[in-house]
């Protein structure tokens, strides 16, 4: 399978091995970030997601913090525009960010968000707006990362001879990764994204939204890529798999999920609405499609399903998003760095994969130290 596989920085809150209320968990400090950037390195995946939030550590800064501490991995950063300070600005951003990690940054593109999360960011543009001001504001970023002097009047951008005098190895611009699902949703991404996320969606339902997608960009001349953003609880047979996903949602209570689930239904986005419709808060109707549990999405926005199974089992089912048209997968799991050793340790061969040897990397700090002790309890732990 030639596929991209990224782990997930878990820079909101914390990090622990339940969802909802546990004595048991972690802040989301840089130092511990850095260590699962680090061991996620080390174990071979392709790349990282930072996501964005009024909630979240600020992912530029993140990202910054990284570059000095990885050196092949690359960094999916989740990005608002209205949170940018405006393209000029974040073309500026983007190069010098591009440049200090040899041309290893990409941007996951985020417009939508929750009405309450908007409004501490003081955006109050209804759903299509935010994607109306979306598209004005990635034709001048695009046009200035190209070398372009840019004049420009629309609805929400204005610039005047406005220029980048700066440029990032990667040309004409580091990559976009975007995932909505909406008539506006599907219109942006065929002009301006190059790899479309989906959330992890029953494969006949996500052959849909992935259809339409690449018929919209094929009228404009393009061609997305396409992948997917999941979960993963994997263990080595799948009666553990399933006692474990379980185990992550057995300290929720009622009024935790009904207050999550309110939540989510307060969103205006399409996406998350389809996420939530497959299982309407019902605990007892979580396995959604074969091996695929809403479980996570009870409580987490957004990426709320998950695979799992035995690796066996998980490698089936990527292959079945593989089908259709798959080339990124974008995983995360609790604990996030626990999880990322666990899965590539138990589904990595399966794939044809390994970690890259010690003597290629060239890393300082102490995240690369601790990830190295995990990868090694785990390879205990399996043998024994």
């Amino acid at each position: 399978m030639a596929t991209d596989i990224f782990w997930f920085l878990p820079t909101a809150g914390g990090d622990g091995r339940y969802l909802g209320k546990s004595a048991y968990g972690r802040r989301s400090t840089n130092a511990y970030l850095r260590q699962i950037a680090t061991t996620a390195e080390y174990l071979g995946y392709d790349g990282l997601l930072i996501p964005t939030g009024s909630g979240n550590l600020d992912p530029i800064v993140t990202a910054a913090s990284l570059a000095t501490v990885t050196n092949r991995i690359k960094l999916l950063v989740a990005l608002r525009h209205t949170a940018t300070g405006g393209p000029t600005v974040f073309a500026r951003q983007s190069a010098t960010l591009d440049e200090a990690l040899n041309g290893r940054l990409l941007f996951n593109v985020v417009p939508g968000a929750w009405p309450d999360d908007r409004a501490k960011d003081g955006v109050f543009w209804n759903h299509d707006e935010r994607y109306e001001s979306a598209d004005e504001f990635f034709t001048i970023w695009k046009r200035l990362l190209a070398g372009e002097r840019v004049s420009f009047k629309g609805k929400y951008y204005q610039v005047e001879e406005a220029e980048n005098l700066f440029w990032g190895p990667q040309k004409p611009h580091p990559p976009l990764y975007f995932g909505g699902s909406s008539d506006a949703a599907h219109d942006f991404a065929a002009k301006h994204i190059d790899a479309y996320l989906s959330w992890g969606e029953p494969p006949a339902l996500a052959a849909e939204k992935i259809a339409d997608v690449k018929a919209r960009a094929k009228k404009l001349g393009r061609e997305a890529r396409i992948g997917f953003r999941l979960q993963v609880v994997v263990r080595e047979t799948e009666k553990e798999a399933w006692e474990a996903a379980e185990r992550l949602i057995s300290r929720l209570d009622a009024e935790t999920i009904k207050t999550a689930q309110e939540r989510q239904r307060s969103s205006d986005s399409i996406g998350q609405k389809r996420i939530t419709d497959l299982h309407n808060g019902d605990p007892s109707k979580l396995e959604v499609s074969p091996n695929l549990w809403a479980g996570v999405g009870l409580v987490r926005s957004g990426a709320g399903t998950a695979l799992v199974g035995s690796p066996e089992i998980i490698v089936e089912r990527l292959r079945e998003y593989e089908a259709l048209g798959a080339d990124t997968f974008v995983l995360s799991g609790y604990p996030h760095l626990e999880e990322a050793v666990r899965f590539a340790e138990l589904v990595f061969p399966l794939l044809g994969r390994s970690s890259i040897n010690d003597a290629e990397l060239s890393i300082s700090g102490g995240g690369f130290e601790v990830g190295q002790r995990f990868v090694a309890a785990g390879a205990k732990q399996a043998e024994g």
